[in-house]
């Protein structure tokens, strides 16, 4: 018997309070309502002995919500917002998606309608409702209400994703449709990770050919923004991380100068300024925090230097920017999703990375079983991984 138009009964982490661990739970997921889209995240097919497995991966940004000091957090929630799926059924006035496509669901929406769709000046889009918090935002679907139920309570969507959940409903503005031959188990990694760090280089901050550029942390989104900058041509790219064992991996990726501040007897600020001959051209914040932007802002030259923030900490206490610095011809910016439209760039970006031009591979650093996703979570805080990705 098919499943459209029934509740469905799965398996997905649920985080019911925050600083506590997350726990797998069966849920129940409600059928999709109007311009709603419900998404298989584990898929088997018994055809020739050949199984396909959808996957979800872990952001820093799944574990924001789960942080204590976390302005604005909302429990009981499933989290996760990188993840790859199959469509299973579609509500009313859906007419992009059906049944059987692969898809990515997207925590940046593109209604294609709004000013800021209509807008080449952003990739945000009127959807979202809190521009000052995104994490809380799409918390619950357009009619105030969530598909999920568990022990008889409605639990919270994340981001408009959810993907910590063998099944999730999104709205059809936040899908993306894929080939039908993509490879889900890397390219969930373009939901977030990839596509901001990668992004914030070539759409963001435009590196140029022949420039220098310092990236500041190496987790998925630094070393995606090392392939940005060496994908643009940048003749030096500085990497820098408190953990000198990603450095490997950073020159692999074009890298061309790791640094680990423990290791200096300055601030890295002002190595960076004199191994560059006064800064750097492009400079990015990828690890979050103060201390982190400051350094950033201060490693690029004046008269064209341009900073841009990627990443952020809970509760950061801010940057205290001079009115000098910036006459000084600097220019601090900021991305979101590597100001990528969503829905209409993520599906070449799948494209790319099926025609060899991307490498997510190199991103994964470990792959467990869904089950297994409180360890994913300690890897990351322990620092010991850069993508994790969770199969069903």
């Amino acid at each position: 018997m098919g499943t459209k138009g029934k509740i469905i009964k799965c398996k997905a982490a649920i985080a019911w309070e925050a600083n506590k661990p997350l726990s797998i739970e069966e849920v129940e997921v409600a059928p999709p309502k109007d311009h709603e889209v419900r998404i298989q995240l584990t898929w088997l097919i018994f055809f020739l002995r050949i199984t396909t497995i959808i996957a979800t991966a872990l952001c820093h940004s799944d574990a924001h919500i789960l942080h204590p000091q976390f302005e604005g957090g909302f429990f009981p929630v499933i989290l996760g917002h990188e993840g790859a799926g199959i469509v299973e059924s579609v509500g009313p006035g859906v007419t992009n998606f059906k049944p059987g496509d692969k898809v990515i669901p997207l925590g940046v929406p593109q209604c294609g309608k709004c000013k800021f769709c209509l807008s080449p000046r952003t990739n945000l889009c009127g959807k979202l409702k809190n521009f000052k918090n995104p994490l809380s935002d799409q918390k619950l679907m357009e009619d105030g209400t969530s598909r999920f139920t568990c022990k008889g309570k409605p639990i919270y969507h994340f981001m408009g994703t959810s993907t910590f959940s063998q099944y999730t409903v999104v709205s059809d503005v936040n899908l993306a449709k894929l080939e039908d031959d993509a490879n889900l188990e890397r390219v969930c990694l373009l939901g977030c990770g990839f596509s901001t760090g990668y992004g914030a280089v070539i759409n963001n901050a435009k590196v140029t050919p022949g420039s220098t550029c310092a990236i500041f942390g190496l987790g998925g989104v630094g070393l995606s923004a090392v392939m940005g900058c060496k994908a643009s041509g940048a003749s030096r790219i500085i990497a820098i991380d408190i953990n000198s064992e990603k450095f490997t991996k950073a020159k692999a990726l074009g890298a061309t100068d790791c640094l680990n501040p423990k290791d200096l007897d300055k601030p890295i600020q002002e190595v960076i300024v004199e191994m560059t001959n006064g800064g750097v051209d492009f400079a990015f914040e990828c690890a979050g925090g103060a201390k982190i932007m400051r350094a950033a802002l201060d490693s690029v030259t004046v008269g064209w230097g341009v900073c841009t923030i990627i990443a952020v900490n809970v509760n950061d206490s801010g940057l205290n920017v001079s009115a000098m610095e910036l006459l000084m011809g600097r220019t601090l910016t900021g991305t979101s999703f590597g100001g990528w439209k969503s829905v209409t760039s993520v599906p070449k970006l799948a494209a790319d990375y099926k025609n060899k031009k991307l490498d997510l591979d190199a991103l994964v650093s470990h792959t467990l079983p869904f089950d297994k996703v409180n360890e994913a979570f300690d890897l990351m805080y322990q620092g010991k991984s850069i993508r994790t990705v969770l199969l069903f």
